[in-house]
């Protein structure tokens, strides 16, 4: 195997992670990232370790079924830990790992990005529905 310089390997790692290719590991963590229950459970999970019902009680709108599938997909992920603690019930809790936190900053932005742009946006969608109607 012939040597290749760090720049050719990043070129080459550039070219097995384009997002814009539907087989790309990259776009399916962005698909992950970007689906609304994530986003919210990431959020959630921000303040600290919660129990399942804590999250289900707090995300409005999320099915069980839902959170469950979420759950497990960030788990997978590495973006969440599951802790089982013996009890009577069970106890489990789950909570965002280092890697999970390093997401806190982007949502944070994008969540107050939002706060702050959500009037202009509202008045697009009211132009936007006046002109179409």
């Amino acid at each position: 195997m012939p040597t290749r310089t760090a720049a050719q390997r990043r070129e080459e790692a550039a070219r097995e992670y384009d997002a814009f290719l539907a087989t790309c590991p990259a776009r399916q963590l962005l698909d992950r990232i970007s689906d609304k229950w994530a986003t919210l459970i990431i959020t959630a999970l921000a303040d600290g370790p919660q129990r399942y019902s804590d999250l289900s009680r707090r995300i409005a709108g999320v099915s069980q079924k839902m959170l469950t599938q979420t759950l497990r997909s960030l788990e997978r992920d590495g973006l969440l830990i599951r802790t089982v603690t013996p009890s009577v019930p069970v106890r489990v809790d789950y909570e965002l790992t280092p890697l999970g936190r390093t997401l806190m900053p982007l949502i944070t932005a994008i969540k107050t990005w939002a706060d702050t742009h959500m009037p202009e946006v509202a008045a697009a969608r009211t132009e936007y529905d006046r002109a179409t109607a």
